[in-house]
């Protein structure tokens, strides 16, 4: 398995965790120090595994949890770190993702998430098609 490949299935286990909602599988993914960081739309950034953790452990048990898919996952991989671009779906709702990873024993954990509603999301197709995909890369 090549890195961007390891990485991308990083990726895919972290939005796995959105359909069963366990938050110890979920605190398994990121790296076991305070250099982790995320925003959520519309939140300020968070800072510290304790606070990262705890943010996602509110939204996991909420009783309105959403169901977020990723699509279109894209990995840039650069030594021990390496990040992926994607787009979540939640509903239909279309938000650009980026996670970013750092390899610690050999394994890909989360360093960063970060999420954020798109603008307009524009296609590759002719000027004249219809848009038929939710391309960001």
């Amino acid at each position: 398995m090549t890195d961007k490949d390891a990485i991308i299935a990083a990726n895919a286990a972290f939005y796995a965790v959105f359909s069963t909602g366990t938050v110890e599988e979920l605190a398994r993914l990121w790296a076991d120090d305070d250099d982790i960081s995320c925003i959520h739309p519309g939140w300020p950034a968070i800072v510290g595994r304790a606070a990262v953790i705890g943010s996602w452990r509110d939204i996991l048990l909420s009783p309105n949890r959403p169901q977020i898919t990723c699509q279109e996952s894209y990995a840039i991989v650069t030594g021990d770190n390496g990040h992926v671009l994607c787009i979540e779906l939640i509903g239909s709702m279309a938000l650009a993702a980026s996670n970013h990873f750092r390899r610690v024993g050999g394994a890909w954990r989360l360093i960063h998430h970060q999420s954020s509603p798109i603008a307009q999301i524009e296609s590759q197709a002719p000027p004249n098609a219809p848009p038929t995909s939710r391309q960001i890369h």
